[in-house]
């Protein structure tokens, strides 16, 4: 194998033309297994994303080389996010194409990752696996992960949108108009608004985690800046409807989309989210309907929204149903002991073989 297969590591931030559209090729490999019917992934935005990655994310990158067909054939990386929390995990993702797997690569790649989560002394990998990729799940088995979290891809086809029942969410929604206010940002968040946005953000540690080793995460100012500049730097537009308590002037909750123009049938609905103390007042209903009704008036080349959702999120999942969301994609998060994999490789006498 160390014959036919040359192990390359990348530094995304700054690799060549001709390493970043090898990478843009090996992903839209990826793309079209997991999401078929998907347009692929431009080489520009990739490199756009690639090159705009956080300052405080340290990103590690391989790639496996076929030397006959001088193209990537495997992928490897360990995403390290510098924050004050979480600093036990270690974000990772390997990939191999279908005709070179259970070739003993995706293991060669697996002691790349680990090595460096050992050096900053991370002790625990968190990853996805794809539900229509089985080959991902059976390797994360073998070395040692067990689902931390079972969640879809949720997918609503606009054609099947029950218009009625939107029209009756915003008649709910004017019936709050005396105590709410519901407000619009486009784009960039207003720096004027920072303070309340990193507010608003907070309602993201109140979606489930079930059984996942991992704390809840507060990004700074500066942090949430560099996360939307590489949403930006790809091409993504958003919006963002927000309510605000007219007699204390506390936000309510929020509901963000964001779409991009190369992929313009596909909008994803991102987190949407009321506080606890203003709830079960109908104030999500009428974010959602107010975003739907939105894209309907300004966007009418959306055919599908997708959303990510923990399939223990009741609540969410209650509304998201009332729309017309169906599962579509199986997403589960894994979680894995770094002890659990550095035993596996050990086994395998590949652990920090050089």
């Amino acid at each position: 194998m160390t014959e036919k297969f040359a192990i390359q590591e990348f530094n995304l931030r700054s690799a060549c033309e001709q390493e970043y559209q090898a990478l843009n090729r090996i992903s839209n490999i990826y793309q079209a297994e997991i999401l078929p019917d998907d347009p692929p992934f431009p080489l520009e935005e990739m490199v756009r994303s690639s090159q705009s990655v956080p300052d405080f994310v340290d990103n590690f990158t391989w790639a496996a080389w076929d030397s006959a067909l001088a193209e990537i054939i495997a992928t490897g990386n360990v995403n390290i996010a510098k924050t004050e929390d979480n600093q036990h995990i270690a974000e990772i993702g390997i990939y191999v194409r279908q005709p070179f797997r259970r070739q003993g690569i995706g293991t060669r790649l697996l002691e790349k990752i680990t090595r460096v989560a050992r050096g900053e002394n991370r002790r625990l990998l968190i990853t996805e696996a794809i539900g229509n990729l089985s080959s991902g799940e059976s390797f994360l088995y073998k070395i040692g992960g067990e689902k931390g979290l079972v969640g879809h891809l949720n997918q609503m086809r606009l054609d099947d949108l029950d218009h009625h029942l939107v029209e009756t969410w915003l008649e709910w929604g004017h019936l709050n108009e005396d105590n709410f206010f519901l407000g619009l940002w486009e784009g960039l968040y207003p720096e004027n608004q920072m303070d309340a946005i990193l507010e608003l953000r907070e309602l993201e540690n109140q979606v489930p985690v079930e059984n996942l080793d991992i704390e809840a995460t507060h990004l700074t100012r500066e942090q949430v800046r560099q996360v939307e500049n590489q949403l930006f730097a790809r091409g993504f537009q958003r919006w963002t409807y927000y309510l605000i308590e007219k007699s204390t002037g506390k936000m309510a909750g929020y509901t963000e989309t964001v779409w991009n123009p190369s992929r313009p049938q596909i909008l994803y609905q991102d987190m949407t989210g009321v506080f606890p103390e203003y709830r079960n007042k109908g104030l999500g209903r009428w974010l959602k309907a107010a975003m739907i009704d939105k894209v309907l008036c300004e966007r009418p080349e959306v055919k599908f929204i997708r959303t990510e959702n923990a399939d223990s999120n009741a609540a969410m999942l209650k509304i998201n149903h009332e729309l017309g969301f169906k599962p579509y994609i199986s997403i589960p998060i894994w979680q894995i002991p770094l002890e659990k994999v550095e035993a596996y490789l050990a086994e395998r006498k590949v652990l920090y073989a050089d």
